[in-house]
């Protein structure tokens, strides 16, 4: 409640100083060191002081005299630790439109979004839409003392940099007002809690930036949407649509939709004053038949669901609303069923807000995405144990697949297994091998079965389905996937310790590791390179086995790379742990060609069998082998 009331006076003091200097705003691009001084700034609602043996400014202050577009921001900053959101806004076209990173101190040490990047779009900093990957992270900022922060920012991308690190805190790879110029300015609280020094700006500087990584679409996402003005909270009945409240007199508009899915109201409409201001959105829904569909949804700070007339959802979610740690953040977190009838559907929604960032999303929640041509053949008998890898025996014409059992990881009280299928999709035995820990990835050599367990490799007869022996990893932390070469030295994945171990001649080795060796996960041979799914930086990678130079074939999103197969047409085929497969050319492009994240299926350790354009997916907590045919 202290930060809300707290809202409207920083909101004042902010809009002030943005009026201001966005006029000044004009010099030409070059490289500037900034003292603190009424030459150079407009302090607002702060002061310039000696703090921590430096010129400094505690509170708000505009750089004069700058439109930035493109370069580098670097300035110093001491914090206190106490509640306050320091921070710098920049590109800033208007008062009401600007860019803003700041930090939340009394966040710091122990929290995933201690740093923030946002938008703000008509006066709203959006923090409850815009959370996880390229929007927050977490901090170590020690108190009281001078800590680096460098900004650098390039057409629509940015990163940030705090303290002396040469890895990035943050990567935004989609500024949300795009390429564009405008102001710069530090804002923080005059009361001491923030103190900024040591600004410097250089707009000459060429920077280096990856392109930007695809922004996912999740499938089934509702995008057609058009809302109406603004209502206050006492001009309208929540509980009924205008129609049945007789408001005649609707302005609807179109409103776009982002990537995401998200429709953020606030790009669309200006908020004024402290009553919670509402509007309503529709869409229609088609429907083949008469059905009850599930569908699932965010939203901040309230919602009233209607269909065809009739309420069928009423949910409030406003920071705090649901207690003191609450913040609000929007998700496709909630889920209801609508009874659609034959024809179409009028989905109508009504969708309040106090601060924090306005918006929705609707998604059907049984969605799946599929490359043209692609098709699903079968899905197996929910019999598994947390199915994690599927590997074909080109031998014996069938699959094996590794029974994880997630929820007894290292429980010596339970064993784990084994199975066998068909290509059809029949179990042919269940626990075909016995007495395993926590298998995970498997290879075949010289028509033996190896597969990680957790500290170990076991060796299984094809045959007998037998464990002829095990071959310790001593030091090893977590095993999890496994390739041999074509001289039989075995490669393990040790995804906690950020190794790749080598097991040859009776001997474990910590092979690879280093700064490029993050999360390591897929391993597969291929030409005499061992291909990686490094999951702590994204990247598809492959090392020679005998210089040990490391290439980046391809980075994807947010995601665990979990399998990893060649095709007919050397295209590498990956798959993301959380329910999506790419296409991955050799150029290192990619398309995706399967997501099943809406309905929650995953996709783990696949099989693919070229020739027969055969695809074997492993659901994981699914308990299932999906199988499909790719064109």
């Amino acid at each position: 409640m202290i930060r809300r009331s707290l809202q409207p006076a920083i909101r004042m003091q902010i809009n002030l100083l943005f009026s201001i200097f966005v006029i000044l705003s004009s010099l030409k691009a070059q490289e500037i060191t900034q003292e603190f001084n009424e030459a150079n700034w407009q302090i607002f609602s702060g002061r310039i002081v000696e703090h921590l043996g430096r010129q400094s400014v505690a509170g708000s202050a505009a750089l004069k005299n700058i439109e930035f577009e493109n370069g580098i921001i670097e300035f110093d900053i001491a914090i206190s630790g106490e509640r306050s959101y320091p921070g710098i806004r920049f590109r800033a076209q208007s008062q009401a439109q600007a860019e803003n990173i700041y930090i939340r101190p009394h966040l710091n040490h122990n929290s995933p979004d201690a740093l923030q990047y946002t938008p703000i779009f008509n006066n709203e900093a959006c923090w409850q839409l815009y959370n996880g990957d390229g929007f927050t992270n977490g901090i170590d900022i020690p108190t009281n003392e001078w800590v680096h922060f460098k900004l650098e920012v390039y057409g629509s991308q940015a990163r940030v940099s705090i303290g002396e690190t040469k890895i990035p805190t943050l990567i935004i790879d989609y500024l949300k007002h795009g390429k564009s110029k405008g102001g710069i300015a530090l804002t923080a609280p005059p009361n001491g809690s923030a103190y900024f020094s040591n600004f410097q700006i250089d707009t000459t500087a060429k920077l280096d930036f990856a392109p930007p990584q695809m922004e996912p679409t999740p499938p089934g996402l509702l995008t057609e949407w058009h809302i109406s003005q603004p209502f206050k909270y006492t001009q309208i009945d929540l509980e009924k649509t205008p129609e049945q409240q007789g408001i005649k007199d609707i302005k609807w508009q179109k409103v776009e939709c982002e990537q995401s899915g998200l429709v953020n109201i606030t790009r669309a409409i200006e908020r004024r004053g402290r009553e919670p201001d509402f509007i309503f959105a529709k869409t229609t829904i088609k429907s083949g038949k008469q059905e009850r569909k599930e569908f699932k949804f965010g939203y901040s700070d309230w919602i009233v669901i209607f269909l065809n007339g009739e309420q069928i959802f009423t949910g409030s979610s406003p920071y705090q609303g649901r207690g003191a740690a609450f913040q609000g953040i929007i998700g496709l977190f909630d889920s209801v069923i609508l009874p659609l009838k034959k024809g179409e559907n009028e989905l109508m929604l009504l969708v309040g807000e106090t601060f924090g960032g306005w918006g929705f999303l609707f998604q059907d929640a049984k969605a799946v995405d599929m490359a043209e041509g692609m098709k699903k053949i079968w899905e197996s008998e929910k019999v598994f144990t947390t199915a994690e890898s599927v590997l074909y025996d080109a031998k014996r014409d069938m699959l094996y697949v590794t029974n994880f059992d997630q929820f007894n990881v290292g429980n010596p009280a339970v064993s784990q297994f084994i199975s066998k299928v068909s290509l059809e999709g029949v179990i042919l035995s269940l626990h075909w091998v016995d007495n395993l820990n926590n298998p995970l990835g498997m290879t075949i050599y010289e028509d033996k079965l190896f597969t990680a367990e957790r500290n170990a490799v076991a060796e299984i007869d094809l045959d007998k389905g037998t464990i002829l022996q095990r071959h310790a990893i001593p030091g090893s932390v977590f095993l999890n996937d496994i390739a041999i070469d074509d001289s039989g030295r075995i490669y393990i994945s040790d995804s906690r310790k950020n190794v790749i171990w080598k097991y040859a001649d009776g001997q474990a080795e910590e092979w690879l590791s280093g700064e490029a060796v993050l999360d390591p996960n897929v391993l597969y041979f291929h030409n005499n390179k061992l291909l990686f799914g490094n999951s702590g930086d994204r990247c598809l990678k492959s090392v020679n086995l005998d210089t040990k130079e490391i290439e980046v074939i391809a980075q994807f999103e947010k995601g665990f790379i979990d399998g990893l197969r060649i095709d007919e047409e050397g295209n590498y085929l990956v798959s993301l742990w959380h329910g999506i497969v790419y296409k991955v050319l050799p150029t290192g492009e990619f398309t995706e060609i399967l997501d099943t994240t809406a309905p929650g299926i995953y996709s783990a350790d696949f099989e693919y069998i070229p020739g027969k354009g055969m695809l074997f997916i492993p659901t994981f907590f699914g308990n299932t082998v999906t199988a499909y045919k790719v064109k």
